[in-house]
């Protein structure tokens, strides 16, 4: 029997053992963090979540469970619901943005630069000096994974 053969006849047995694996997380998600430990990306939240998204963010129904995504910090479960606009994914610290530096190009003295031309993922107020997009002080904090402390619940 060739090795090809003996390929097709193990595939059955590791896709029958990875794909418990594969879906722990979505069914389990604190027992997944506590064994993953820490895990930055996002994962939807799964409909046994929902008692929990509503104590932590005030909302029901569905659309609550579809627009709230978990990840694993620490051994623990931290919940983000995105809202209209609110970044669940890492946050951006650079102090140089393209769409700024495009904003101050048509706005050399601008007092502030909006989300739209930053993004908003950066942790900084923006503003147009002679033309050159800099950056204020910090308006937000992250956690030690790099997230907006603010927008990350510990599910309790």
């Amino acid at each position: 029997m060739s090795a090809f053969h003996i390929g097709l006849r193990a595939a059955p047995c590791v896709i029958a053992l990875v794909l418990p694996l594969a879906g722990a997380h979505a069914a389990a998600p604190r027992a997944y963090c506590a064994h993953i430990v820490n895990d930055d990306r996002l994962h939807p939240a799964p409909s046994s979540l929902a008692g929990a998204i509503k104590h932590l963010f005030n909302l029901s129904g569905a659309e609550a469970v579809q627009t709230t995504f978990y990840r694993c910090a620490d051994g623990e479960v931290k919940l983000c619901n995105v809202g209209a606009n609110l970044p669940c994914g890492k946050a951006n610290l650079s102090k140089s943005l393209d769409g700024a530096t495009a904003w101050c190009g048509d706005n050399p003295n601008s007092d502030f630069i909006p989300m739209v031309a930053t993004g908003h993922d950066t942790i900084y107020n923006w503003r147009c000096v002679n033309g050159i997009a800099t950056p204020g002080a910090p308006v937000a904090k992250v956690d030690s994974r790099g997230f907006f402390s603010e927008y990350w619940k510990p599910l309790k």
